[in-house]
């Protein structure tokens, strides 16, 4: 996906099967998680092709997102989802609020330090636990938390993010 123009937004990866009868669990990238569970299709990308899967039903298990999409009848059909991009359509999504933007907004953006220094532009983005990690690639590549803390001041008309992340004075 590339920046701003980007007519699709994702919003999470197929995980594991959940149960024989065709159900995915989802790691989602949404603000609530829930979120993502709230569209009736989600377009799932897998070897670069994109396909419209209708959502049946929804749930969660253990804290996780589950769902049951159609035509997916079995475990084998699950399984072959695994590790396939969730995202649907940027017109399907509410616009931003003062302040926030969707990641794929951000990438190929420059990136500068808060003293100025050019650390690279956004190539993707890495999920933990914890939180997302946003991957910068320049000179180097930095792998920065995208919370606030870091984040200090994101600039889309100009392509610009500042963020709070000193580059290493053994590598300056």
């Amino acid at each position: 996906m590339s920046g701003g123009a980007s007519a699709l937004i994702e919003l999470g990866q197929v995980g594991a099967p959940f149960g024989i009868r065709g159900w995915v669990k989802l790691h989602s990238y949404t603000e609530p998680p829930e979120r993502l569970l709230e569209h009736r299709t989600l377009k799932l990308r897998q070897g670069g092709a994109w396909r419209d899967y209708a959502v049946e039903a929804t749930g969660r298990s253990g804290g996780a997102l589950t769902v049951k999409l159609a035509g997916v009848l079995d475990r084998t059909a699950a399984e072959a989802l695994k590790g396939a991009v969730v995202a649907v359509p940027r017109s399907d999504l509410p616009p931003c609020a003062a302040g926030d933007f969707y990641r794929a907004d951000l990438l190929g953006c420059d990136v500068v330090n808060l003293a100025g220094d050019p650390l690279g532009v956004v190539a993707h983005f890495v999920e933990t636990p914890a939180h997302a990690l946003m991957v910068v690639r320049g000179m180097r590549e930095y792998w920065v938390p995208a919370v606030p803390q870091h984040l200090r001041r994101v600039d889309l008309e100009a392509r610009r993010i500042v963020v709070d992340w000193e580059e290493p004075a053994d590598q300056r």
